[in-house]
């Protein structure tokens, strides 16, 4: 049997092992050819291949739910679950996702994208199981990096005390959380594991409570078998928080899966298998490298060199060369991330100040809490983490760092749209958090310059906590000439004009010169303005634009709810703005995976769909004098001559609203 004809688990019942083994290299290099062109996990992927399938030769799923940590390592998952024949599309727009995603399949149980959530959810499939009283097994796959995240500690402990059915695995392909993988393990785990032996151990156990000072007897016995597993596996703190530990067992050696699994399968109450895997298995350039292949971009398969990127810098480029300029000037600088070191540009700063450098794991309201303590003691912490993954410490942001207005500086990455990953990664939400706290500053920079002299304003004065966020992605061209010098709190006025005034942020600054340029060749006058900072609002600029313009739009890549243009709402509000506004960015919905630049056009924020927007209130504003003129001179406007209404997206004062009502 070939891969062509695994639509289900079911597929997998009757295979001979050797039948799966062939089956394992197959499916290798179905995932490397794939990945080759869409990008995306590899090294995790091939490392799960023959877990996988031992998964899926055991058990019946979808009626059993296995939950993927991070889902990032489901790709072999879904060429078993009937998505052999969309695999090709993976990642792409319209494409199956990366990760797990109830939507897609009956067979994703559970949908992921961030670390540490799979021991929770599973055991909260177990709980509805039991009360719904239906038959079932609920599995959880957890990565030993994933293990280093808090909820999944919130897990175990919570899974051990309720007793339930349930399996966790640990996937472990890094961490030297395992001392033995050897004969002896082997053995051990044998023994362990065995039908024989655990019947004989349940005999047992029955037969000692019957007798005299039975506990103590039980305490005896229970202590002996727990002091053998001590000295030969690293099972003993699994088995405290109420787990019985099996392994470490390899996790490549697919009979030795299948054996292990079907002798555990049916065990009563909370169970954890170890198995020890490798990242890139079966694939030499991932194999020596599996830190780039963990997540990579398009990569030639025969040599694994990757795909040639452009030659702009990144934003994280820029962040990570900034950052050991600023350690050489300011001793008391100091990096944090959160497993995520290549991804926000602090490898180089890692090992030039090792000292200075700090990865916690997937750990955000650790790094955050932290961060606060640093600079509680006089440090000058930067926090840098993606946007999607700072929700995580959002109580540490409110309670350790702003309510103590302590100088933590957070570097936020990939704000805003990300592409492929999608809906679990977009950083559509932070200005719509972070606006809210006080004592917060939010800075947005349209270009490396900006970014450049944020951060070196922000580590030089100690002004309490201070987010910039920046996107995924290169920079465009600096603003040049037309930028004046930086001020700090104040916004960029980049063109004059008299009809129409556009505000816009970060990212989106770019395509609006580029719109600007358009209108003016249609003779509209633009006013642009780079908000370099969201909040505080530059107030003395608006006071201005709300006197000259009675036309503005606000232009933001954060959800339109909450973000920017909520804010200059609020303070058109305060002042009795009449004028009309008009609000673009993310609509408040979750957006899917794709490349970045078709999300964009998809959400209207890309120059065409940033222009046809502006065009609705230019030519509304165009179609009232119209009208005024017609009545004006006596005439009665045709049928169907549009009125002025408010436009998508747009809002009114509640001054306005008011009075009309009045």
């Amino acid at each position: 049997m070939n891969l062509n004809e695994i639509n289900s688990s079911s597929d997998l019942k009757n295979l001979t092992t050797d039948e799966l083994i062939e089956l394992a290299e197959e499916i290798r290099t179905e995932v490397i050819s794939t990945v080759s062109k869409s990008g995306g996990h590899l090294a995790s992927n091939l490392g799960v291949v023959e877990l996988t399938l031992a998964l899926h030769h055991l058990y019946d799923c979808p009626n059993d739910r296995i939950v993927w940590d991070v889902a990032h390592q489901s790709y072999v998952h879904k060429l078993l679950t009937g998505r052999r024949d969309r695999f090709s599309t993976l990642r792409q727009y319209g494409g199956i996702s990366g990760f797990t995603k109830r939507t897609e399949s009956d067979a994703d149980a559970f949908g992921a994208g961030h670390a540490s959530t799979s021991i929770s959810a599973a055991l909260g499939l177990a709980q509805a199981r039991d009360l719904l009283k239906e038959d079932r097994h609920v599995i959880a796959v957890i990565g030993d990096g994933a293990l280093t995240g808090g909820l999944s500690f919130e897990g175990l402990n919570n899974a051990g005390a309720q007793k339930k059915d349930l399996l966790v695995i640990l996937n472990d392909n890094s961490m030297s959380i395992s001392r033995n993988v050897g004969a002896m393990s082997k053995y051990l785990t044998n023994i362990l594991t065995d039908q024989s032996y655990n019947k004989l151990r349940a005999d047992v156990w029955r037969f000692l409570g019957r007798l005299k000072r039975a506990e103590k007897i039980r305490s005896t016995v229970a202590h002996f078998e727990t002091q053998l597993k001590g000295l030969l596996v690293p099972g003993i703190y699994f088995e405290k928080l109420g787990f019985r530990y099996f392994g470490p067992i390899n996790g490549h050696d697919l009979p030795l899966l299948i054996k292990t699994l079907g002798q555990i399968k049916e065990l009563p109450g909370p169970r954890l298998l170890h198995v020890i895997t490798q990242k890139g298995k079966g694939y030499e350039p991932a194999e020596k490298d599996a830190t780039k292949f963990h997540g990579i971009s398009g990569f030639n398969k025969v040599t694994g060199k990757s795909a040639k990127s452009g030659k702009l810098p990144s934003y994280t480029a820029v962040f990570g060369r900034k950052m050991i300029d600023l350690a050489k000037k300011e001793p008391k600088l100091i990096a944090i991330t959160a497993a995520m070191a290549p991804g926000t540009g602090l490898s180089e700063f890692a090992s030039e100040f090792p000292d200075r450098f700090h990865d916690v794991g997937i750990a955000e309201q650790h790094a955050v809490c932290f961060a606060a303590g640093m600079a509680a003691g006089g440090a000058r912490p930067v926090c840098a983490i993606y946007s999607t993954f700072l929700q995580r410490a959002y109580d540490q942001i409110i309670h350790d760092v702003a309510l103590q207005k302590l100088p933590v500086i957070f570097c936020i990455d990939r704000a805003g749209l990300v592409g492929e990953d999608g809906p679990t990664h977009h950083g559509t939400f932070d200005v719509s958090y972070l606006r809210v706290v006080p004592n917060m500053t939010i800075a947005s920079p349209s270009d490396g310059d900006d970014l450049e002299r944020m951060m070196d304003y922000a580590v030089e004065n100690r002004i309490g906590p201070v987010a910039i966020r920046y996107p995924r992605g290169a920079i465009p061209a600096a603003l040049g000439e037309n930028t004046r010098p930086f001020e700090w709190g104040r916004w960029d006025v980049l063109s004059g004009g008299t009809d129409l005034a556009i505000i816009a942020t970060g990212s989106m600054v770019h395509p609006c010169i580029a719109v600007a340029d358009r209108l003016r060749k249609e003779g509209v006058g633009v006013s642009l303005i780079n908000a370099r900072f969201i909040k505080p609002l530059d107030t003395e600029a608006l006071t201005e634009i709300a006197e000259r313009f009675d036309r503005v739009v606000v232009i933001e890549e954060n959800s339109i709810h909450g973000g920017l243009g909520s804010a200059v709402l609020d303070y058109f509000d305060t002042i009795d703005y009449r004028g009309k506004i008009l609000r673009l960015g993310i609509p408040d919905r979750f957006i899917q995976h794709g490349h970045r630049s078709l999300l964009l056009k998809e959400v209207g924020l890309d120059e065409d769909g940033i222009y046809r927007s502006i065009n609705t209130i230019i030519k509304s504003k165009r179609s009232l004098l119209r009208v005024f003129q017609m009545k004006r001179n006596g005439k009665r406007p045709q049928e169907g001559t549009p009125a002025i209404v408010r436009e998508k997206e747009s809002v009114t004062s509640a001054a306005e609203k008011r009075k009309d009502e009045e």
